[in-house]
């Protein structure tokens, strides 16, 4: 087997460590530490992510989308294959690396998606877009850490706290969606966000596409 080269590195904000890019032949990998944050060859569950919660919307026009988290884009481009052509999404991350792989390195798995005029990338943290406005998103997609516990930066704990769910209620439309990706289940989080009145539903999903080998877990929490 072929050795694993690291491409790059970057640098999170506020002491989070170091990310490697890494490649194996035609497999790329993004590491914290000893921990692998997404592969390339695991997508299932991060399109699921956009999928789920778009079968969520009944098909409403002009939506607009907020991701939290570009990673490998798989989510992103899951989103764009559903939407309509009246769409907007806006893609926050906090790393500017991860922003220059996908137009470098990675360009062969982005397929060009960043390009598409439906899209907006923000560099920076995904918490201010939610906060800027009130009832202003018809889906806000989160997947910027392994899960609810904040693993690879503190500072995302906010997100998934009874506070911060609260504001990503508000930020929605009626009927939107807020969706979640984990690695794991955490039976508090599901309690959290049906504390703040989300109609919740926990939804496991194959890591992999075609369905076998580990499942991660998707929490999609419908304002009514």
């Amino acid at each position: 087997m072929k050795p694993w080269i690291c491409l790059d590195t970057a640098q999170m904000p506020d002491g989070g460590g170091e990310l490697r890019l890494m490649r194996r032949d035609v497999e790329f990998s993004i590491m914290a530490g000893s921990i692998e944050l997404m592969n390339s060859r695991l997508s299932g569950s991060e399109e699921a992510l956009a999928t789920l919660a778009w079968d969520r919307l009944a098909g409403r026009a002009a939506p607009r989308v907020l991701i939290g988290g570009l990673g490998m884009g798989f989510t992103l481009r899951a989103a764009l294959a559903v939407l309509p052509t009246d769409a907007q999404v806006s893609v926050a991350e906090l790393v500017p690396e991860v922003v220059a792989w996908a137009r470098g390195p990675l360009s062969e798995v982005f397929q060009g998606c960043l390009d598409d005029p439906r899209v907006n990338i923000h560099t920076g943290d995904v918490g201010p877009l939610i906060d800027a406005a009130p009832a202003a998103w018809d889906a806000i997609l989160l997947d910027v850490d392994n899960g609810p516990e904040g693993l690879t930066r503190r500072a995302n704990d906010g997100l998934y706290d009874l506070p911060g769910l609260a504001r990503a209620r508000a930020a929605l439309r009626p009927g939107g969606v807020l969706a979640v990706w984990s690695s794991a289940p955490d039976e508090g989080f599901t309690r959290r966000m049906k504390r703040t009145g989300l109609a919740t539903e926990v939804v496991k999903v194959p890591a992999r596409k075609g369905g076998r080998g580990a499942r991660h877990v998707i929490w999609l929490g419908v304002r009514g």
